[in-house]
């Protein structure tokens, strides 16, 4: 097994990242989906309810609740997967305890990648995904951003073993990807770039409703 786990601020192109990897062939779970099942099982709105959710479930397992309910997720989709590697991408890491959890349950099978992009491309990016792009909303960003450092994920991308900096064209975000994950560009399958964006803003708009993920 290979896990790979993504770590970033939004905006940041994780959702591109698991974009590439799920046109390679790659599983990917996604971390936020523990918190969307568990508001469904307690009949509430997951847009609504998602960041409460993820607090609650923390205060009631323990700070790695989320990373240990995904464990099985994660061995499930290695072990339905078509590929030899046994490759899953985690996306969704937040905080230094939740990648503990992963290094603890995988050891040398677990990499954590960060995905870095300046505040100014960042709010560009999403303003580009029909978010408005006045200052109310970057003041949105910033205080979304401090939300994710006080959990740890400042902490988290610092103890990265890969860095991605997502500075430049997509085309060479996704090669840049691609290395990581150790697939040629040939594996994508053909699949359309305008869908793997489509995705990856509904991704991003999904993870909108809380930062709990």
């Amino acid at each position: 097994m290979n896990v790979i786990g993504t770590v970033g601020l939004p905006g940041s192109g994780k959702g591109e990242a698991a974009n590439v990897a799920e046109a390679a062939g790659i599983p990917v779970v996604v971390m936020g989906d523990v918190i969307r099942a568990e508001c469904r099982r307690r009949d509430l709105d997951p847009a609504e309810h998602h960041g409460r959710i993820a607090q609650a479930l923390r205060e009631e397992e323990g700070d790695d609740a989320i990373a240990t309910r995904t464990l099985p997720r994660i061995r499930e989709a290695a072990a339905e997967s078509d590929r030899d590697d046994g490759t899953v991408l985690v996306d969704g890491l937040r905080s230094t305890v939740e990648l503990d959890r992963f290094r603890e349950a995988f050891g040398n099978d677990f990499t954590l990648v960060a995905i870095r992009a300046p505040f100014e491309v960042r709010a560009e990016r999403l303003g580009e995904r029909g978010r408005d792009d006045s200052d109310s909303d970057l003041e949105a960003l910033r205080e979304r951003d401090d939300r994710e450092i006080e959990l740890g994920l400042g902490e988290t991308l610092e103890r990265a073993d890969v860095e991605i900096d997502n500075t430049d064209s997509l085309a060479a975000f996704r090669d840049r990807v691609r290395d990581v994950l150790g697939v040629e560009a040939a594996d994508q399958n053909g699949t359309d770039a305008a869908e793997a964006t489509d995705a990856a803003e509904a991704t991003d708009a999904a993870d909108a409703g809380g930062e709990g993920a």
